[in-house]
């Protein structure tokens, strides 16, 4: 199978995949679409070896996309995501800001997983939010 981002809450998989992993460079972040439950949402996804973590595409700090372009993401030096709007950064893979105006807030995860060479949705796909 493939790997399962940390997910608790319910939710039935998804019918298509999001992306094809090969699609996905290493260490490389992406923006899909995806519906969950009654809203279509903007997700981030970042590769980091056969395994794919996703969050929604949202900063905690102004409710703002991180993109400064549809699917175009900023990366500091260190590998951080950086938001486009305020400069807060992100640890990759856990989503957890480190410097900037939101500071031990996370970003809210979804889970994924990886089968058959492609990104799907996971049963269990939006999670708390968390600041670990």
């Amino acid at each position: 199978m493939g790997s399962l981002s940390d997910g608790v809450a319910a939710g039935a998989p998804g019918t298509a995949p999001l992306i094809d992993l090969a699609a996905l460079a290493e260490g490389g972040l992406a923006e899909v679409q995806a519906r969950l439950g009654e809203d279509e949402e903007s997700l981030i996804l970042h590769r980091c070896g056969d395994a794919v973590h996703a969050w929604i595409n949202v900063c905690p700090h102004a409710g703002r996309r991180l993109d400064w372009a549809p699917g175009q993401f900023l990366k500091s030096r260190e590998g951080h995501l950086v938001c486009a709007v305020h400069g807060a950064a992100f640890g990759l893979p856990g989503g957890v800001c480190v410097a900037g105006p939101c500071r031990g807030d996370a970003l809210r995860p979804v889970a994924v997983e990886v089968r058959d060479g492609q990104v799907w949705l996971a049963a269990a796909r939006l999670t708390s939010r968390t600041s670990g």
